[in-house]
């Protein structure tokens, strides 16, 4: 694996011709990723490994791996290093119909985990009591969540729910939707809202992508049976993982 790696970054070294030398580094790992030299997860050497392999300054090696860093080929991950980056399967979700993260996964066959990011009760911020309709003193539960399939991170979930209806937030085992409805909670509608949103740096770490890359931001209101808001959720959506997809019909 090494010795591989090794031999790209000295045809780079030997190369006289071909543009600056960040881009002939550049183009010489990205072409050994797309060939297969270099496989997904693995790592790269150190930036001071590469520069005397290929006979380059480090700041050279640095500017070519942000570049590759930029366009999703590589990721860099705090303490660990710099590998490249999983070939992720894009998932094709219909617009028409209410189900959960998890649902949607297990429908397609794919290995599902999750990474809490926060659960508990809190006092609710303005927003939460206006959508929610909470009343003086109720308390509001926050589930985050990163959400990962076949071993890749794909979305990172927020929600917001009264209190009343999920007291327990940690009893939650692996579907919001399967605990509200254990308790005849769980929504029969909702309103959608997407947009489009580039990443900031926190996020873009959580989901291995690098910082300002593309994404889908949705903000999904669910409604009981009754009408009643039960749950307000923001979501963010790999850009390079998610087809939303919407059946249209002519009005008459």
């Amino acid at each position: 694996m090494s010795a591989t790696i090794e031999d790209i970054f000295r045809q780079t070294a030997g190369a006289r011709s071909g543009g600056p030398l960040y881009m002939r580094l550049r183009r010489s790992i990205e072409d050994a990723v797309k060939s297969g030299l270099i496989n997904p997860g693995d790592a790269l050497p150190s930036e001071r490994d590469i520069a005397a392999t290929a006979e380059i300054s480090r700041v050279t090696v640095r500017k070519a791996v942000q570049h590759l860093v930029a366009d999703g080929i590589l990721i860099q991950r705090h303490g660990s290093g710099t590998f490249v980056a999983a070939t992720v399967r894009r998932v094709e979700q219909s617009l028409s119909s209410l189900t959960s993260f998890t649902e949607d996964m297990a429908r397609r066959g794919m290995i599902l985990s999750s990474q809490w990011l926060d659960r508990g009760l809190y006092d609710p911020s303005n927003e939460e009591t206006v959508i929610l309709g909470l009343g003086a003193g109720e308390k509001v539960a926050r589930v985050a969540r990163l959400r990962v399939a076949d071993g890749n991170p794909l979305a990172i979930e927020r929600a917001s729910i009264a209190a009343s209806v999920l007291p327990d937030p940690n009893s939650i085992a692996h579907s919001l939707y399967a605990k509200l409805d254990e308790t005849g909670n769980r929504p029969v509608r909702a309103i959608q809202r997407i947009a489009a949103l580039n990443l900031g740096k926190q996020d873009a770490d959580l989901l291995e992508v690098a910082p300002g890359a593309a994404s889908l931001r949705i903000e999904r209101t669910s409604y009981l049976s009754s009408g009643r808001i039960v749950e307000f959720t923001r979501s963010i959506y790999r850009g390079d993982a998610y087809d939303f997809v919407a059946e249209l019909r002519l009005q008459n």
